[in-house]
């Protein structure tokens, strides 16, 4: 997609650009749905965008947002360049379809505050159980994938075997990371939002392995407390520190969006078979790091008291997945 011309720019009118009130709520809707998704380790935000029909959209859209164009939009909304447009800022959003974008990530965003609150008030209050939960999300999701793949060559298998090799490893010692200073958030943030555009790998996934997911969520509970506090009049305690690890995350996020997704995307060009079996063995890997996690952060002692609210919290996730995946082709968004 080229960039339009200034005379094709100032054509564009923002009334005209901005979508029905139908088409927003629709899209606001499916961010939900994959904010959700996201929001839990197991369940990729990417599939939810292909089961709802957007995921190429998805993909054009960030695709289309290069330098060039946010710079053309920031002099749009300044006194450079002419003056102040939102006319030529309008047309900018129209050419990275900027509106979807806009709407989607809304969504997205409130689902993530929504399923951080819970995540946060369980992982204090019941951790076996949560991290049950996301075993059962893990592993249902992973037999779900394996499904779907073929190795048929060599370099597949070879590829398969790395991502479990490396997923199991990382999991296994990244309890070093969870202390990690802001440089680990970024790079956290890089490699998990890049995972949305992804079918099959969540993002949160990526953070669990990491050692990552609990701390942002800790985070961001923390940040919008504080945010709160501060509207309220009261004592925003802590906000400075949460809010630096929460902006961190998020310019890690923006930067892996616009280059580890990139990345990834030739990669599936290139040699679509080795990556997705890469991908999807990184899942299978996976499955250590529940258990890492409450081992290393909470030191749990594996009994019967333990042992039967993580299988049952494990059957649960694995439920919920199971039958996404069973019902998926009956979802059709579009009659919402």
């Amino acid at each position: 997609m080229t960039t339009a011309p200034d005379e094709a720019r100032d054509e564009t009118t923002l009334r005209a650009t901005v979508p029905p009130a139908r088409e927003w709520a629709r899209t606001f809707l499916v961010g939900l749905f994959m904010g959700t998704a996201d929001g839990v380790p197991g369940v990729s935000g990417g599939t939810i965008a292909l089961i709802a029909g957007i995921y190429e959209r998805l993909v054009a859209a960030i695709t289309a947002v290069t330098p060039g164009r946010f710079v053309a939009g920031v002099r749009a909304l300044t006194p450079l360049d002419g003056g102040v447009s939102l006319d030529r800022a309008a047309a900018v959003l129209d050419e990275v379809d900027g509106w979807f974008l806009i709407a989607l990530l809304a969504g997205i965003a409130s689902a993530v505050v929504v399923v951080t609150r819970a995540v946060d008030y369980l992982n204090e209050a019941a951790p076996v159980v949560l991290f049950g939960f996301f075993f059962g999300l893990i592993g249902a999701s992973a037999a779900v994938l394996l499904r779907e793949i073929s190795v048929t060559r060599l370099d597949s298998g070879a590829a398969a075997v790395a991502g479990f090799v490396v997923a199991f490893a990382v999991s296994g010692a990244s309890a070093s990371l969870g202390g990690g200073g802001l440089v680990v958030v970024f790079v956290a943030g890089a490699v998990a939002v890049s995972a949305m555009i992804l079918p099959g790998v969540s993002g949160s996934l990526l953070l669990v392995i990491l050692s990552q997911y609990t701390r942002m969520t800790e985070a961001l509970s923390g940040f919008l407390d504080g945010l709160a506090a501060l509207a309220t009049g009261g004592s925003p305690e802590n906000l400075a520190g949460n809010g630096a690890e929460v902006v961190a995350f998020v310019l890690g996020g923006l930067v892996g969006l616009f280059t580890i997704a990139r990345l990834i995307r030739r990669a599936l060009a290139a040699n679509r078979e080795a990556t997705f079996a890469f991908l999807v063995a990184l899942v299978v890997g996976a499955l250590r790091a529940p258990i890492v996690t409450l081992n290393t952060e909470h030191g749990v002692v594996w009994t019967t008291d333990t042992l039967a609210p993580f299988g049952v919290a494990a059957l649960a996730g694995a439920v919920v997945v199971l039958v996404l995946d069973w019902y998926a082709v009956d979802i059709d968004l579009d009659g919402v």
